[in-house]
């Protein structure tokens, strides 16, 4: 639902990621084949898809740390699951410039490992955020210039929660 389009670099995967669960509408794209299929796991068991919800829920509890939220339900920390992913170091043989990079492209995990690798280097990761809005907790990437927007959509989570505001007065 984000304004402003979608994440930087490798941050776009951890957004779209995060924003298959609606918790509003309480639906979840990675139900289907067609939204496993947008990151490319089309073919999973039931084991591999709960470990993939679990990493989805885990990247959501970080983004809303980001904004300075809880978590919003009991999950595996981040750096537990992300420590499972291999990563290397390849080096850019003409200009020498490093970067981790996923061993395997092909697991979920190692491309998100790897997209949360290049965040940190190049100062986004704590950009991503989740919405404050507990019905809603869309991640969103903050682009604001003192990175302090707190809702995905100020014209629907930001008016929303405006208007709980007014009335609670």
């Amino acid at each position: 639902m984000s304004e402003n389009g979608s994440a930087p670099g490798g941050l776009a995967l951890v957004e779209a990621l995060v924003n298959t669960r609606d918790l509003e509408l309480g639906r979840d794209a990675l139900d289907t084949a067609e939204g496993r299929a947008a990151f490319g796991i089309e073919e999973v068991g039931a084991g591999e898809l709960a470990a993939v919800k679990e990493l989805r829920e885990s990247l959501r509890a970080a983004c809303l740390a980001h904004a300075g939220h809880p978590p919003h339900d009991a999950v595996t920390p981040l750096g537990q699951l992300l420590s499972r992913a291999p990563l290397l170091v390849t080096v850019d043989e003409r200009d020498g410039s490093a970067r981790l990079a996923a061993a395997d492209q092909g697991p979920l995990l190692s491309r998100v490992a790897a997209a949360v690798a290049e965040a940190l280097t190049d100062g986004t990761w704590l950009r991503l955020k989740a919405c404050e809005l507990p019905e809603c907790h869309w991640a969103y990437y903050d682009r604001s210039p003192a990175g302090r927007r707190r809702w995905c959509s100020m014209s629907v989570c930001g008016a929303r929660a405006k208007m709980r505001r007014y009335r609670a007065k």
